[in-house]
């Protein structure tokens, strides 16, 4: 537990394969189920995207989409804007 720890703070990105996958490579013969289990156990996650980010609360208002019925025929008619996040080694990357 201690030696998972340990990868989970020096990459906190990592899930049960890549902890698995690190401890093979230190020489530890340990299953990804057991690595898993155990990283339940100690409350450690991957820091990825969750399922319940992903579903709304259902108190904020749904805005409709403005472009559904508009044929765009011209360059610059319509513009659009995408943030992504990017996990990095301390927080993320916008």
């Amino acid at each position: 537990m201690r030696q998972i720890d340990e990868i989970h703070l020096a990459y906190p990105f990592y899930g049960s394969r890549k902890i698995r996958d690190e401890l093979w490579s230190k020489g530890y013969d340990v299953c990804r189920d057991k690595v898993r289990r155990l990283m339940r156990r100690m409350g450690n996650r991957g820091a990825v995207c969750q399922a319940s980010a992903i579903i709304g609360d259902p108190a904020h208002v749904k805005y409709p989409y403005l472009l559904r019925d508009l044929e765009i025929t011209r360059a610059n008619q319509v513009w659009s804007a995408d943030i992504c996040y990017i996990p990095m080694a301390k927080g993320f990357c916008y």
